[in-house]
Order: structure tokens, then C-alpha cells, then sequence
């Protein structure tokens, strides 16, 4: 479902960050501003953390906001750079607290190292960088720090300018993240009981090399939850395949915004899930609960 035409939105957005990782505004601003905006709902997806959760719950609990909680993770799959989002597991689960500790250690390293590259040619500091950062040691740090800080120093106008020159996944100072598999996520989200969903699987502009047919359905195989394919990175083709794909596979069909407030010209709700799928979720998960939820 997309409403990137009109001015009102429905439905469930259920992708969206906050301060605690590369948004703007805190998971309370969040929700605040979905309630705003007459959403039936929402998700918190920050990378690779669930910090903001006890924010966004309380929140919703104070608002009646329904909320699933969740993470954005990121992955590796052969030479392909992977999005998943990880809905109402567990977050006290040994196996995904593990995942995730590791995998901002590894962010923070990346991105240090990719400061100090940058900073031979322009003027920014780790310091600068640091600055950027919202929440202290619980925000996941990474490129949009780096671009928030370039921005500070007047080296661009916003972030965008920043992420088409030096944050480039092309750019010469550019380093990939390291992440686990696939696969190793699946199994961790399964192990706490949550549904995992493919992140903008379609997004063309983002990858130069999407996931195939045969990853996808290898990892439908393993207890794969989900595609998001309503999301604005997804060319109408990609959207076209991966609805074909989610019916054969038996795989739900999830849409979000993947907002971060004033990080991304992306708007809270442009894109959403229907309640029917939301439902589904919740039906399927085993390791956290929904807030003020009214299935």
C-alpha cells in the first residue's frame, strides 16, 4: 500500500527509526507524530539495536498507540548487502543479544576507521562524529554520523548531499560493514521467537546485486517470515517479482516508510502494512508482545 500521492495515511508503518540509531527524533517523537498522522500503528526498527524500545513502549502504553517492537539488521548473503527486519522476538534472547553486541562493535571500529580516512582530506574529527550521535553508547554509530558531521562542517548542504559524495557506498573512503549471514540471523530471530522480514529486497538503487530468487526461497526454506515490497526504493518490476515470489513461498507482504525523521526525505506512512498482515505477525511470534494492541 502506498501513499506517496495523498495526504492522509492508514494503515501500519512498520519501519521506522529513531535517535537510536540514524533518525532525528526520539522513539516518543515517533510515536507522537504516527498517532498525528492517523496511523493504525506502527514499528520501531533501529539498526541492529533495540535500545529505544522501552521509550517506544511507554509511549504507546501513555498514548494507545499500537507498536511492534523491532530492529533493522543488517546481513551479508554471498556478495549481496542485506536489510532484515526483526519483528516481537525476544530481547533478553542470549543467541540475538550476542548477534547484536558484535555487530555494533564491528559498526563502531568501521566507522572510526572510515573517519580517520576522511578526516586526511576534509575537516571532520572523530569527536565531530561523536557529536552526532543522540544517545551515547546505545546508538548504533555508522555513516549518517559521518554525514551529520560533514553537514556541521559545511562540507554539504544535508545529509543526502552527503550520501551521493564521500558517504558513497562508492566513494574511495567507503568500508563495508561487517555483518553475519543471513542465515545467522534467521536462525537468532527464530531462536527468540520473532518473524523476520526482508528490508526493500528490490531496491535497485541501494545494491547493485539483489537477492535471488533461489536466496529467497532458500531462506523461505529456514523460516523466512517476509518481504517488504511496498517501500520506495522498490521499482514497480521488483515489486511485480516480489509479490510473485511471496505467493509461491507462502511469504507475507509487508510495507514501510523507513523513516528517520529529518535523516530522509521519506515520510512517516508513505508506504504501509494492512492489519490482516499485522496480525499475522503477532500470531506467528513467540518471543515479545505487541503494545496497546487491539487484534
Amino acid at each position: 500500500m502506498t501513499h506517496e500521492d495523498t495526504a492522509t495515511v492508514s494503515g501500519w508503518d512498520l519501519h521506522c527509526h529513531t535517535v537510536f540509531s540514524d533518525g532525528t527524533v526520539t522513539p516518543r517523537g515517533m510515536v507522537e507524530q504516527a498517532q498525528q498522522l492517523g496511523l493504525e500503528g506502527l514499528a520501531i526498527t533501529d539498526h541492529d539495536t533495540n535500545a529505544g524500545w522501552d521509550e517506544a513502549r511507554q509511549a504507546a502504553q501513555d498514548l494507545g498507540m499500537p507498536l511492534l517492537p523491532g530492529t533493522e539488521i543488517t546481513a551479508q548473503d554471498g556478495h549481496v548487502s542485506v536489510h532484515m527486519l526483526a519483528y516481537l522476538y525476544d530481547p533478553e534472547d542470549p543467541v540475538i543479544a550476542g548477534l547484536f553486541a558484535k555487530t555494533r562493535e564491528a559498526r563502531l571500529t568501521r566507522t572510526r576507521t572510515m573517519v580517520e580516512r576522511i578526516s586526511r582530506d576534509y575537516p571532520i574529527t572523530w569527536q565531530d562524529v561523536l557529536d552526532q550521535v543522540k544517545e551515547g553508547s546505545k546508538t548504533t554509530v555508522g555513516r549518517p554520523h559521518i554525514a551529520d558531521a560533514l553537514v556541521k562542517a559545511g562540507v554539504y548542504a544535508d545529509r543526502s548531499q552527503a550520501f551521493a559524495g564521500v558517504c558513497s557506498s562508492g566513494s574511495a573512503y567507503y568500508l563495508p560493514t561487517p555483518s553475519p549471514t543471513t542465515h545467522q540471523v534467521l536462525a537468532a530471530v527464530n531462536h527468540a521467537g520473532g518473524v523476520l522480514v526482508v528490508a526493500h529486497p528490490g531496491a535497485v538503487s541501494r545494491n547493485p546485486v539483489l537477492l535471488s530468487d533461489q536466496q529467497i526461497a532458500a531462506l523461505a526454506g529456514e523460516g523466512l517470515g517476509g518481504l517488504e515490497v511496498w517501500h520506495r526504493d522498490n521499482p514497480p518490476e521488483q515489486r511485480r517479482r516480489l509479490l510473485a515470489l511471496a505467493q509461491r513461498w507462502g511469504l507475507l507482504v509487508t510495507g514501510g516508510s523507513d523513516w528517520h525523521g529529518q535523516g530522509k526525505p521519506n515520510r512517516m506512512g508513505e508506504n504501509s502494512t494492512s492489519d490482516e498482515v499485522v496480525a499475522r505477525i503477532v500470531d506467528r511470534a513467540r518471543g515479545s508482545r505487541p503494545v496497546a494492541w487491539k487484534g
